[in-house]
């Protein structure tokens, strides 16, 4: 079957699909619509990978000896949450709507030495647990000491390290103990809620703020007789009495063979936030005036760029095309100089011209990804030809200026091109790598569009100035003068490493590195590409425009 044939095949097939598809009344993506509860609604509390901002590297919750289900069952319910790479499982924390709860017993456990290890390297390299309700992720609300405001940390730490009042020695202290709050919106009219917040305080009401730890601290449970998992009363709360039993007076300790026991509380607070808003608290940022900022840095390289351009195609090259197309005699003809001079070489095949295109090609599908309709378009396409005949010898270059040297030009091009986006990478690496958000979509698109613009002006500005020098092998060049600017976005990386990560583990910092490689090759390809179709375009364009004998 031929490419052609197949092309057309595959499209009829996609074409059927969604015509077989279309008599569907509606469909329902899992957790895009929301959810309604009825009082003493149970609630499913499902927890989430163990992330670290100084390891980068995820773990699985129940990697640590938590209290663990019956059965322990993968409950990702969106592709977002696949393609995140998040390992969502179910949880033995159960809740009723709007039915709150005081000092429940989730399990008790015996920390061996393997385990307690664990927890420490776990404490020692900052690890939250993460948690999700109804599509929501836990959170814990810190206050800002500078500004009456409270920001929101995602997840809770495992733990915390300190010390006992007069004693130098450090110790790892386990969060085993959380206070939840569900926050919900109720409807008047058919008494139904809907969730718009999860919060969790892991603390000690009886010693808040210790001076031994610098965070929440943690119960240390007691109980007397014989345990057992639903009759066993603590003596150190007590959910008949509502409140906490003051009897203990040190937080958990981890420590090999020491019992822990998990306990929890949940309240539920009603909220003015309607449901299709309530992730504005999780998505506020306060820095739009640094985007703007950014935008603005961007346009004013744009309209640098766009003025040299304009000279360029408005002026220069206006006058070389009138004055090459005014050459009458044989002499006047040997005389000229410029770009004109190489028409006869300017479209002949650059060495590794499959590479090229190669490159070219995967720099498109990274540009309007649609692989099967991007093909059978180009295949409909006549073939490309060239404006001017290639003569059979190639023309000598003479020696050229040392601004015009390749090693220079194309490292001088890939500078205005980062300069444009460099303010928004750092937002796109902080939510990447520190774990927040970005959601300001509208400003990334706009930092997208003037890429393209300053990947094209720049290749063409610098295209023409090495025509006029009379060195016709452009191909490579145009190619790697925009991509070059991916060799500042991997020396970035290394900087925001440095600068705004803690991360000191070796395998980490092969994670990083290793990533933004990736990311950097991925972006040389586009940019790449971007600035070889603009020359591409420019230089068809100038040598369409001249009478060549």
């Amino acid at each position: 079957m031929q490419a052609p044939a197949m092309l057309r095949w595959a499209a009829a097939v996609a074409v059927a699909a969604l015509l077989a598809a279309a008599p569907a009344a509606a469909f329902y993506l899992p957790g895009v619509a929301p959810n309604d509860f009825q009082k003493k609604d149970p609630l499913l509390v499902k927890v989430n990978k163990l992330t670290s901002t100084k390891t980068q590297l995820p773990y699985s919750y129940y990697s640590l000896p938590f209290c663990k289900p019956n059965t322990i069952v993968d409950s990702a319910e969106n592709l977002g949450e696949v393609l995140r790479g998040d390992r969502i499982e179910n949880s033995p924390y159960v809740f009723e709507m709007r039915e709150p709860k005081m000092c429940q017993v989730v399990c008790k456990t015996t920390i061996n030495e393997k385990q307690t290890k664990e927890i420490k390297e776990k404490i020692e390299d900052e690890y939250r647990v993460n948690m999700i309700l109804d599509n929501l992720p836990l959170v814990v609300p810190i206050a800002r000491q500078d500004k009456d405001a409270v920001v929101y940390q995602g997840g809770y730490h495992v733990g915390v390290k300190g010390q006992y009042a007069g004693n130098k020695d450090e110790k790892y202290f386990i969060h085993n103990h959380l206070t939840f709050l569900v926050k919900y919106h109720k409807d008047e009219t058919t008494e139904l809620s809907r969730i718009v917040g999860f919060e969790v305080k892991p603390y000690s009401s009886l010693l808040p703020y210790m001076s031994l730890v610098n965070f929440w601290c943690q119960y240390n449970h007691q109980f007397e007789g014989v345990w057992n998992d639903k009759k066993t009363r603590l003596t150190t709360c007590d959910p008949h009495a509502n409140k906490v039993v003051i009897n203990s007076d040190t937080p958990q300790e981890v420590e090999a063979g020491k019992e822990i026991i998990f306990t929890y509380d949940v309240s539920f607070e009603e909220s003015e936030i309607k449901w299709a808003s309530r992730w504005d608290t999780y998505l506020l940022m306060t820095d739009d005036q640094i985007h703007w900022f950014s935008i603005v840095n961007s346009l004013m390289i744009v309209l640098f760029l766009s003025g040299m351009v304009a000279m360029i195609m408005l002026r220069t090259l206006y006058r070389d095309i009138a004055r090459y197309n005014q050459l009458e005699t044989e002499e006047e003809a040997q005389e000229e100089t410029g770009w004109k001079l190489v028409h006869g070489d300017v479209f002949r095949p650059p060495t590794n011209s499959d590479l090229l295109c190669v490159y070219v090609g995967t720099g498109v599908q990274f540009f309007v990804p649609l692989v099967f309709v991007g093909s059978y378009l180009g295949f409909k396409q006549p073939a490309i030809e060239a404006p001017v005949k290639t003569n059979k010898i190639p023309r000598q270059i003479p020696e050229q200026a040392w601004y015009m040297n390749p090693a220079f030009t194309i490292l001088i091009g890939g500078i205005l091109p980062f300069g444009a986006v460099f303010i928004e990478l750092f937002f796109i690496l902080t939510s990447i790598w520190l774990h927040q958000f970005y959601y300001i979509f509208g400003f990334l698109f706009l930092v997208f569009i003037i890429l393209i613009v300053t990947c094209a002006e720049i290749t063409i500005v610098l295209c023409y100035f090495q025509l006029c020098s009379e060195d016709y092998m452009w191909w490579w060049r145009s190619y790697l003068t925009s991509g070059s600017s991916a060799i500042y976005l991997f020396l970035y990386a290394g900087f925001y490493f440095f600068t705004k990560l803690q991360i000191t583990k070796f395998v980490s910092g092969v994670l990083y590195f290793g990533y933004m490689l990736l990311a950097s090759y991925a972006f040389f390809v586009l940019t790449g590409t971007i600035g070889f179709c603009a020359c591409f375009w420019f230089t068809r364009l100038i040598y369409s425009s001249v009478k060549i004998d």
